[in-house]
């Protein structure tokens, strides 16, 4: 599988990281369509989503929500930890045990203003724990999957949405929910929502 990893200058901030990430993704699924020897098509029927559509977002120019990205992600047979970019090297004696915040893996969703962190070492244990940072006007989409979920609301306010019940969490408010439950999740305030999410099995 090819690496997932980014080179980063001495001067890139965490902003220019997130866009790197962002821009990279609908590169990533174009490239990986073709290796795999799919067609726009063929991928577009199995995800449920247009061919235009599909093909706008190997562009990098249309939104896509984490829901449309399993679906892809689905359709062209992996995991969607597979857009996580790789941590740089990490000491033997901590790799599977401890995740430094310097290392944390991430990525982006395109255009829609979402930041993933992975906190947990990898995705091969019985649960995940994310750091979402959610920018303002950020919205997820609905979407559904396997298992369970809870999180705790780091700063900021989190607008959430489960099985078509609306809540508004603010600083220190947490929450528990199953997955296949239809859920969403966007920033209605003006400064950026950071969440911390488990996740059993793994989502990602």
């Amino acid at each position: 599988m090819p690496s997932l990893s980014i080179r980063r200058a001495s001067n890139t901030t965490e902003a220019d990281l997130s866009e790197l990430d962002e821009a990279a993704i609908g590169g990533q699924i174009r490239e990986l369509r073709k290796v795999k020897g799919m067609t726009l098509q063929q991928v577009a029927e199995v995800a449920d989503v247009s061919v235009g559509y599909l093909s706008q977002i190997e562009r990098n120019q249309s939104k896509l929500p984490i829901g449309v990205l399993k679906r892809i992600s689905n359709a062209l047979g992996i995991q969607m930890s597979w857009f996580f970019h790789a941590a740089p090297d990490v000491p033997a004696d901590e790799r599977d045990w401890i995740v430094r915040a310097h290392n944390r893996r991430k990525f982006s969703f395109t255009g829609i203003g979402i930041l993933e962190e992975l906190l947990t070492p990898n995705l091969s244990g019985p649960l995940e724990l994310l750091m979402s940072t959610i920018e303002p006007g950020a919205d997820s989409g609905d979407y559904s999957h396997d298992g369970a979920e809870a999180g705790l609301v780091v700063s900021g306010r989190l607008d959430l949405w489960i099985a078509g019940r609306f809540f508004q969490l603010e600083e220190g408010d947490s929450f528990s929910f199953k997955s296949t439950e239809i859920h969403r999740c966007a920033n209605s305030g003006d400064v950026p929502t950071k969440v911390v999410w488990v996740i059993t099995p793994p989502h990602y």
